[in-house]
């Protein structure tokens, strides 16, 4: 019980933080807004609201870029905030953040931002686990951790590039990748290096997704000739590297057993309890 109060008052603060970050946004410079027929231009303030849909996303990519020319290290602070949150505490999804990294800082600077929040979001979330959740892994998940543990052993005398191989093809979910790590003994050094490593072409489709959407306005600059051949290079850049590792793990590697269905195995675990 201890354990679980220190983190639920490690959630509290970061949770505090958070609001007080996105709640006490610095005076940004106010925008005008198009005035309509017979009327005068309003003066429009900045606001934050979480994207519902794309146009909502490229708004709210569009209004941080804007607020970022004055305030650029407040926005970075927030970005930086956002995700270390979701990342430190397993909340899944990041692919939106990612996206949002690619629109509001580019292509190449998102892409550095992303895949250096993923590392150090990932191992805040190790560390977290290692000191106040690796029971309550055991208890929740005892078949997948019993599962893992057995493919960590099997896969011991080339662990880097196992682990390398379950970021680049996620038959486990990479938030419970980074809870059981802990409980399975991985040094931190092969952890931090394997999810920076292993996530970077997921991290860059998103990125370079979100870079891209958010300079489209309509569908037809989608299938413009432009735009297919940057997300054809995209998919290239993506695949390349995972067959050269699925090849590698395939030859030097035991995965077998280890496919999509061990998702499924984790909700079975969480209904047992």
């Amino acid at each position: 019980m201890r354990s679980l109060a220190g983190l639920g008052a490690l959630v509290a603060a970061a949770s505090f933080f958070l609001y007080l970050l996105s709640t006490h946004l610095p005076p940004g410079t106010k925008h005008l807004q198009p005035a309509s027929d017979g009327e005068d231009e309003t003066v429009e303030e900045y606001s934050l609201k979480f994207p519902s849909d794309l146009d909502s996303l490229r708004e709210l990519a569009e209004m941080l870029k804007l607020y970022k020319r004055e305030h650029h290290s407040y926005v970075l602070l927030l970005f930086c905030s956002a995700y270390l949150y979701k990342q430190s505490f397993a909340i899944p999804g990041s692919s939106f953040l990612n996206m949002l990294a690619g629109a509001i800082f580019g292509p190449w600077e998102g892409l550095v931002l992303a895949c250096l929040l993923t590392t150090v979001g990932s191992t805040f979330c190790f560390l977290l686990s290692s000191t106040f959740g690796k029971q309550h892994v055991v208890y929740f998940f005892p078949d997948k951790v019993a599962l893992l543990q057995r493919k960590v052993e099997e896969n011991r005398s080339s662990l880097f590039f196992f682990l390398l191989f379950l970021r680049f093809f996620p038959m486990t979910p990479n938030w419970f990748l980074n809870i059981t790590c802990p409980v399975l003994n991985i040094p931190m050094p092969i952890f931090f290096f394997s999810v920076l490593i292993g996530l970077i072409p997921y991290n860059f489709i998103c990125v370079r997704t979100g870079s891209i959407l958010s300079e489209i306005s309509s569908l037809d600059d989608i299938f413009s000739w432009a735009t297919l051949a940057q997300l054809l290079a995209i998919a290239l850049m993506a695949l390349l590297p995972g067959a050269l590792i699925k090849k590698y793990g395939k030859a030097h590697l035991s995965v077998d057993g280890m496919d999509s269905d061990s998702q499924d195995q984790i909700r079975k675990d969480q209904k047992k309890r």
